[in-house]
């Protein structure tokens, strides 16, 4: 196989470094923003016109939420219209598109206490969700040939890119530091281990017909319990508090419930997010 075939954007971010390790290598080309830029068209066109990938999996993105709420630009540039011009370009070439998109899209139905599954329509609260929304509707109208995978709570042992580390790394180094730590306790979602969901999503492009799919770590919880399970299974003694959403006030607002499940027999089951949590813990050995 051509290694150009197989093309992983944003490859070093914590889900694109969890899938290359996966593939075998010489089989694949890692790109990174210095090679393709999703907020500069340019650089996506000349890209594609060096290169006539098979399986286009784009792991990139713009995720500073709050900061998109202040500035919508950079995350329209990235998530919506950048992600278009990779649609548009795979579908010339005859290309796979495998995007992976978030829970915040959904977060608009205040009374949710259910799971969603794909066929739920979406209502994101923050400019970021709706950045997103709008990056799946292009890939899902621009590419024939397409997975849109949505997940939730990503964290890795590769931190996330650009805005360093993850909520497990942050939450050890402020209990060790011995600080008071306050975490929303009104904020429902399924902590996902970025280590699963890249295994999930392979076995998953392999199986499933083209189209939208969830993939998450089984179960749920708030961000508070999270980071409670954290310091119990590192046996820290933490000074945690909970909070919520409102005390909080963080500039862009965040889904009160974004469980998702999937409606689909054929999309991989994931263990439980407490299992995942072990299982990272112990092999990071944070």
């Amino acid at each position: 196989m051509n290694p150009t075939d197989t093309i992983i954007l944003g490859s070093h971010g914590q889900l694109g470094r969890e899938i290359t390790a996966r593939l075998p290598a010489g089989t694949f080309l890692a790109a990174t923003r210095a090679d393709i830029d999703l907020a500069d068209t340019s650089t996506i066109q000349r890209f594609f016109s060096q290169h006539q990938p098979r399986l286009v999996i784009n792991c990139a993105a713009y995720n500073k939420v709050d900061d998109a709420q202040k500035d919508p630009s950079p995350a329209f540039a990235t998530n919506a219209y950048g992600i278009r011009e990779v649609a548009r370009a795979c579908e010339a070439a005859g290309a796979t598109l495998v995007h992976f998109s978030t829970d915040y899209v959904f977060g608009l139905d205040t009374t949710r206490t259910v799971p969603y599954v794909e066929s739920d329509a979406p209502g994101p609260l923050s400019t970021y969700g709706i950045s997103k929304l709008t990056g799946e509707y292009f890939v899902r109208t621009y590419c024939s040939r397409h997975f849109v995978i949505r997940t939730c709570g990503l964290y890795g042992k590769h931190g996330v890119g650009g805005k360093g580390g993850n909520f497990v790394e942050t939450m050890i180094k402020l209990a060790t530091a011995g600080k008071t730590i306050r975490v929303v306790a009104d904020q429902i979602l399924t902590p996902s281990s970025a280590h699963d969901v890249a295994k999930g999503a392979l076995q998953l492009i392999k199986d499933c017909p083209f189209g939208l799919y969830h993939l998450t770590n089984a179960g749920q919880c708030s961000w508070h319990e999270f980071a409670s399970t954290i310091f119990d299974l590192k046996q820290l003694n933490a000074d945690l508090q909970p909070t919520t959403t409102k005390e909080y006030n963080s500039p862009a607002l965040r889904p009160g419930y974004s469980v998702m499940e999937t409606e689909h027999a054929s999309v991989p089951r994931l263990r439980h997010w407490r299992d995942a949590l072990a299982a990272y813990l112990l092999e990071s050995r944070l």
